[in-house]
């Protein structure tokens, strides 16, 4: 799988990505790091806990990452979230986990298959 194939099957804007980094290689290096950081389960955690400050910070780091990263369907999943609970109710956020959760299992699934091709 190619870095291109690669933003095709998680929902991605590649161009995007590639005209403010410039280089593939660059490319490469952040998008297989990308599962490697711990927002994710923080924000898990977080939910799980209920401690919505936590969970509001985490949504908005996932948001932030997938802005810069071109990661266009994981970027808007979590961009509904941060929003939802950007005021403090947790249970706001319930109706949109699921879709976050979807497409970071997606992304994640679409990283690991295009760094098995390396």
């Amino acid at each position: 799988m190619t870095i291109q194939e690669c933003f095709a099957a998680l929902g991605g804007d590649y161009d995007d990505v590639i005209g403010r980094l410039r280089s593939e290689r660059l490319v490469q290096k952040f998008v297989l790091k990308f599962p490697e950081d711990g927002s994710y389960a923080l924000l898990l955690q977080a939910f799980e806990q209920g401690n919505a400050e936590e969970a509001f910070r985490a949504a908005h780091t996932i948001k932030g990452m997938c802005q810069n990263l071109g990661f266009t369907k994981l970027g808007n999943s979590a961009s509904d979230l941060t929003e939802a609970i950007r005021g403090g109710d947790l249970a706001a956020g319930v109706p949109f986990m699921p879709a976050v959760k979807e497409d970071y299992a997606l992304t994640v699934r679409a990283i690991e298959a295009f760094k098995a091709g390396l």
